[in-house]
């Protein structure tokens, strides 16, 4: 019988196999996915997407929210594409969904051992992978249909081809690598182009080639970035806007549009298109009142885990800090220690001390004896490199004014590899220093005690006691290091063992809790149900449709295009999945994208494509009234003066968001909440510009009467809901 072996050690293949490893990616595989039978919906509004991409290939290609290819996603299709294959194969269900995240993480892990491991040696890249499967955030991300495990997977598969580009010193390589970044883009955009400083670093420092063929690659290599990035957008660009559907989350219909504005300059420095001003709750994580130990009312951007405005005490975890259920924008105070307070750090910082004395260790502490200043060794290359991912990304997440908590899963590769450097490396020195003192025995000292300091911020609100006993146990092994005696692996094993402790613990949260959510957040209240931290979709949007309007609209539907329209994407989501029919989510996501002139929806109405409106529901910025602006307003209004109600479904039954709770492993979740400031002002588009689905646009829009409205609608985030009768309309003036 035939044995396969390797040609150079001539071991049998599976005595090769590094039972370490296998053993932290059986961890990540368990993390990520026990429990996503729960995944409902997962994230509805991507879920929406996949359910339509696997009814239309024009869907899939677009990333439509509808079979109808109304509107798109707020993102580029890539990472959907991947997920709507699941659902093909596998059915639409909330784990399909949420599958190939689970797969991409664990691949994630196993790729940040292949990468660390060459230079560093085999124990680096066991702690390397152990710690980015650690990372809690990570965890979140993995477990949910977001865009952030593929983005993570791709972006290291761009960095270790680079890496082999070193090895093979042939550009083909680095090219292959800057591909793979331009796919990366169509994940997530300009998020992904956080890395390229640190790419280019490593690019000119490491590849052995003469610097005339290192200037004509780099121009190759910009090139064949830019079209791998921009190609899939050209082409949608320049489709005419009546023969795709509108581009979601955008003032012009230009995917280009949504890359450098919502996607790119507006996560810097604002969100200000589409809703008036800042986004609500943006940069509000404290008040006058929260000092003063009164309760605080927060906005939107201050959820707690359900979707619900949280009401708390000064003083108490809250959002995401702490590790808390989080808050979808409650993202502390920019500057260059935002990343240390606690709303942000219990997403991704539990090791970052630790990284940074891997910078400095990588770079200084690797040098060798006869090593010429401006010489670099490989160990210092490869640190550079890491380093050149952690600064850039950790800079932009300081500053930046407008960002979900659990973006921070992009720190978590070089936060992994800097730390996998310190801790070996600080081994190694300590070994070769034998019973002297050296920089190895300081070094380990700083990474245990600054890094369970920082994490000890983390966890007192929570664990107080405990939390002194860990630090204790901690500042004993820290102390060892001085010490001229004793095992040196062994301490170093104990230090990452007490380290792993509690980061591991708000790691397992969302596995625990069995959450895929549209926010993912992490942290000790995901296991409270108080905080809806154990609902399938917990931090996401109404994932349920209502069954009575759902059953009278198909019913009723005839030969109508649209199931009903709706103001945003929120709302029709739920429907879209549950029917697989198109629900027109006229405003997009927040219900203020332009897509479409009151005259226009006028027209749509009189062919009879559109039979229904439902107003109210579950929407992300809390009902049709208060999210939808501009044009959209204008809709809304005409409809309320005009058409007439189907009481049989409508309902005026209300629920405050400040009192909605979510129930253990409930499958219907509470509304994401309504801000607390006055609806904002929209943009009238201009008249001219063509719309969806082949309809001719007019010259000129008109604004509807403003006649009293019928509506018995209660918006703010409530459950009430009207369905309006659109054939009943008589006044198209």
């Amino acid at each position: 019988m035939a044995t396969f072996t390797d040609s150079k050690t001539s071991k049998v293949w599976y005595k090769r196999l590094d039972v370490w490893l296998i053993g932290i990616l059986l961890l990540a595989l368990f993390l990520n996915a026990w429990g996503i039978w729960d995944a409902g919906n997962a994230n509805a509004y991507y879920t929406a997407a996949i359910k339509s991409m696997t009814e239309s290939w024009k869907a899939f290609w677009y990333g439509s929210l509808d079979p109808q290819n109304y509107i798109t996603v707020d993102k580029p299709p890539v990472a959907l594409w991947f997920d709507a294959l699941s659902a093909k194969i596998f059915g639409v269900h909330g784990w399909s969904v949420v599958l190939p995240s689970v797969l991409f993480g664990v691949a994630s892990s196993a790729l940040m051992y292949f990468m660390v491991k060459p230079r560093f040696g085999v124990w680096a890249g066991r702690i390397a992978a152990f710690v980015i499967t650690i990372t809690p955030i990570a965890v979140a991300d993995n477990r949910t249909n977001n865009m952030d495990a593929t983005l993570v997977f791709f972006l290291l598969l761009a960095v270790w081809l680079l890496q082999k580009a070193t090895k093979k010193h042939k550009l083909r390589w680095v090219f292959a690598a800057f591909a793979v970044v331009g796919v990366a883009y169509n994940v997530k955009m300009l998020e992904a182009f956080m890395i390229l400083p640190g790419m280019l670093l490593y690019y000119f420092v490491a590849i052995k080639l003469p610097w005339k063929k290192l200037l004509a690659g780099a121009a190759i290599l910009l090139a064949v970035l830019g079209i791998s990035s921009f190609s899939y957008t050209m082409i949608v660009d320049a489709t005419p806007a009546s023969a795709r559907p509108y581009i979601g989350s955008t003032q012009n219909n230009s995917l280009l549009d949504l890359a450098f504005g919502y996607n790119g300059t507006e996560r810097l420095l604002g969100q200000s298109t589409g809703t008036g001003g800042a986004f609500p709750g943006m940069n509000a994580t404290t008040t006058k009142e929260a000092a003063s130990g009164t309760a605080v009312q927060t906005p939107f951007g201050a959820m707690d885990g359900a979707g619900t405005p949280s009401l708390r005490k000064s003083g108490a975890p809250s959002g995401a800090g702490g590790g808390g259920a989080g808050g979808a924008f409650n993202i502390g105070t920019a500057g260059p220690l935002r990343l240390f307070q606690s709303e942000l750090g219990p997403m991704a910082s539990w090791f970052l001390p630790a990284a940074i004395i891997g910078m400095v260790v990588g770079v200084f502490g690797t040098r060798k004896k006869k090593q010429k200043w401006l010489a670099l060794n490989d160990k210092q290359k490869e640190t550079l490199l890491w380093a050149g991912w952690l600064v850039p990304v950790g800079g932009f997440f300081s500053v930046a004014s407008f960002f979900h908590p659990y973006y921070l899963d992009m720190l978590a590769a070089p936060i992994a590899a800097l730390t996998a450097i310190a801790v070996v490396e600080t081994v190694r020195k300590v070994k070769a220093s034998s019973k002297k003192f050296s920089w190895g025995n300081v070094s380990g000292l700083l990474i245990v005690a600054t890094t369970i300091a920082l994490q000890a911020t983390f966890a007192y609100s929570y664990y107080p006691q405990l939390t002194l006993i860990l630090s204790a146990l901690a500042g004993l092994v820290g102390l060892w290091w001085l010490l001229p005696f004793g095992n040196v692996r062994a301490k170093a094993a104990l230090s990452v063992a007490v380290l792993s402790l509690f980061t591991g613990w708000w790691a397992l949260t969302p596995t625990l809790a069995h959450q895929s959510a549209q926010i993912p957040s992490v942290g000790p209240s995901l296991l409270s149900s108080q905080s809806g931290g154990m609902g399938g979709n917990a931090g996401g949007m109404s994932s349920s449709a209502d069954s009575k309007i759902l059953a009278y609209t198909e019913k009723n539907q005839g030969t109508a295009t649209y199931l009903f329209a709706t103001t945003d994407a929120s709302t029709a989501a739920p429907y879209i999945i549950s029917s697989g029919k198109s629900v027109m989510a006229l405003g997009g996501f927040n219900g203020t994208d332009p897509s479409i002139t009151l005259t226009q929806f006028k027209q749509l109405v009189k062919e009879g494509k559109i039979k229904y409106f439902l107003a109210g529901g579950k929407g992300a910025m809390g009902g049709s009234s208060t999210g939808a602006t501009g044009q959209i307003s204008a809709i809304v209004k005409w409809i309320e003066a005009n058409a007439k109600t189907v009481k049989s479904v409508s309902s005026s039954t209300t629920t405050t968001a400040s009192t909605a709770t979510a129930t253990a492993g409930s499958a219907a979740q509470p509304s994401a909440g309504a801000s607390t400031t006055q609806p904002p002002t929209g943009m009238t588009p201009p008249s001219g510009t063509a719309m969806p689905n082949g309809t001719t646009p007019p010259t000129s829009s008109t604004s509807g009467t403003n006649s009293a409205s019928k509506t018995s609608v209660s918006f703010g985030g409530g459950e009430s809901t009207t369905l309006y009768d659109l054939t009943s309309i008589t006044n198209f003036n």
